[in-house]
């Protein structure tokens, strides 16, 4: 069953969110896996276990608390959004290996551009050296996933340090322009896109 690919564009987080859960809902047996692409405006969002106190300062940027795992994180323009609506018994694909094959998919992406990047045990997410370069969270529900993956490219990082990326004090962020890669956000999503469609295809 081919895996479709819909560019949404700047949008509204809430309103993506809401989609989400409504299309996980609905879809049954035959319906297609979709990937979703996206920028965000301005937002900080608070995974389903998340703790306030990891907001540091208030910016005046809205607050969400959605139902994906995680702590805190920040979305905002020039940071590309991968969402994966995915049934996982179909594809017989556990979270664990879900997990795995989304942060391959930004290892290879960066490795194609001379940048070695890896794991942190523990911390989900892809990380060049100390400082998070990609983010993710998941939901499921009825052996479907939805939510993903945000990748940083060329954004103002700045609201990182009014929270504890992902719920850890200190730790740094960056972003692919300043690790000397040159795609454009539209141009990341679609090689970020092509690495996760192998990943998936790698699976029976």
């Amino acid at each position: 069953m081919p895996l479709r690919v819909r560019h949404l564009g700047r949008t509204d987080y809430s309103q993506t969110w809401q989609a989400m859960v409504a299309f996980t809902a609905a879809r049954n047996a035959e319906t297609p896996d979709e990937l979703w692409c996206c920028e965000h405006s301005p937002v900080l969002t608070l995974g389903q276990a998340g703790k306030p106190e990891h907001l540091l300062l208030d910016l005046g940027l809205p607050l969400v608390k959605t139902d994906r795992g995680g702590q805190i994180t920040y979305h905002g323009p020039g940071q590309v959004v991968i969402y994966l609506l995915l049934d996982l018994e179909r594809r017989k694909l556990r979270v664990r290996e879900l997990v795995s094959a989304i942060e391959q998919a930004v290892i290879d992406l960066l490795a194609a551009h001379g940048v070695a990047a890896e794991r942190h045990g523990g911390a989900p997410g892809v990380y060049v050296g100390p400082a998070k370069v990609a983010a993710l969270g998941l939901r499921v529900r009825k052996s479907c996933c939805y939510h993903g993956v945000s990748l940083n490219v060329e954004m103002d990082l700045s609201p990182f340090s009014a929270i504890n990326p992902c719920g850890y004090p200190g730790m740094p962020v960056t972003q692919t322009r300043d690790l000397g890669i040159s795609l454009t956000p539209a141009q990341a999503a679609t090689a970020l896109v092509q690495q996760i469609a192998v990943q998936l295809e790698r699976k029976p």
